[in-house]
C-alpha cells in the first residue's frame, strides 16, 4: 500500500508529522492485516515525538489493550507511562493525571519487572508521590487558613496517617494543636472542656515526637491556655490567630 509505505519512509526519516498524517489515513484500512499492529504503534510514537502527550497516552494505552502479547507492548506501556508523566501538571492543579500515572507505573513494573528502564520509572513514581503529598498538604492547610477548624482537624489526622514519613509531619502535628485550640475556643460552653482535653492530648503527642521543634514554644502557649481553661493552672493568656 503506497500511503503505508510512504508513512514508514517518513517515520524512518524521523519526519513524525508527515508519518503520523499518513498513518491516520491508512490505519482504518489496515484493520485485520499484518501491518495494523506496526501502524498503530508507529502512530502512537509519532504523537509522542510531536509532544501531543494526551493523544500519545491514549494511543499507547489502546495499543497495549489491543495487542497485549505484542513484542512492542513493553515499549508501548513504558511510553504510555512517560506520556502521562510528562503531561502531569504542577502540584497546585488537579492531580488526577498524576494518580493515573502512578497506576500505569505500578502496572508496568508488575508486568515488566526486568525492563531496563525500571529504575527510571521507579524514580518517576517517587516524584509523583511527592507531588501528591504536597498537593494533599496544601489542601489540608487550607482548612486551617480558612478557619474551618473541624474540617482541618479531620484533614490533619488523615494526612498524618496517609503520609507517616512526610517532611511536613512536624508542622502537621503542631497544627493539630493549634487547630484544636481554636476549635475549642469557638465551641459552645458545654463542649469547651472536652475539646481542651483533646488539645492537651495532642500537645503531649506533639511534644513527645518533636521535643526540640521550632513550633514547640507556640504549641506550649496553646497548651497553657487549655490548662488554664481546665482549671489546672492560673495562666489566662488569650491567643488570637495571626
Amino acid at each position: 500500500m503506497e500511503k503505508y509505505n510512504g508513512a514508514l519512509a517518513y517515520y524512518d526519516k524521523k519526519d513524525y508529522y508527515r508519518a503520523g498524517e499518513l498513518l491516520n489515513e491508512v490505519i482504518p484500512l489496515l484493520r485485520g492485516t499484518e501491518q495494523a499492529e506496526k501502524a498503530l504503534f508507529f502512530r502512537a510514537y509519532c504523537t509522542y515525538q510531536l509532544r501531543e502527550l494526551i493523544l500519545s497516552a491514549y494511543h499507547f494505552k489502546s495499543f497495549v489493550e489491543t495487542y497485549p502479547r505484542s513484542a512492542m507492548a513493553e515499549e508501548a506501556m513504558y511510553l504510555y507511562c512517560m506520556s502521562l508523566y510528562e503531561d502531569s501538571p504542577p502540584y497546585y492543579l488537579d492531580q488526577s493525571n498524576t494518580v493515573e500515572t502512578l497506576d500505569a507505573i505500578n502496572s508496568f513494573l508488575l508486568n515488566f519487572p526486568d525492563n531496563p528502564n525500571k529504575e527510571r520509572i521507579a524514580s518517576i513514581a517517587e516524584l509523583c508521590k511527592v507531588k501528591l503529598e504536597v498537593k494533599a498538604w496544601e489542601n489540608t492547610k487550607l482548612y486551617y487558613k480558612t478557619e474551618n477548624y473541624k474540617a482541618a482537624s479531620i484533614a490533619l489526622e488523615t494526612f498524618s496517617k496517609d503520609y507517616p514519613e512526610s517532611k511536613f509531619l512536624e508542622e502537621c502535628y503542631y497544627l493539630q494543636v493549634a487547630t484544636q485550640y481554636f476549635f475549642a475556643k469557638n465551641s459552645i460552653d458545654t463542649k469547651k472542656n472536652e475539646r481542651y482535653d483533646v488539645l492537651v492530648d495532642k500537645y503531649q503527642n506533639f511534644i513527645d515526637k518533636y521535643p526540640s521543634s521550632r513550633f514547640a514554644k507556640e504549641a506550649e502557649r496553646y497548651y497553657k491556655v487549655a490548662q488554664a481553661r481546665l482549671g489546672n493552672s492560673s495562666a489566662s493568656e488569650e491567643i488570637t490567630k495571626e
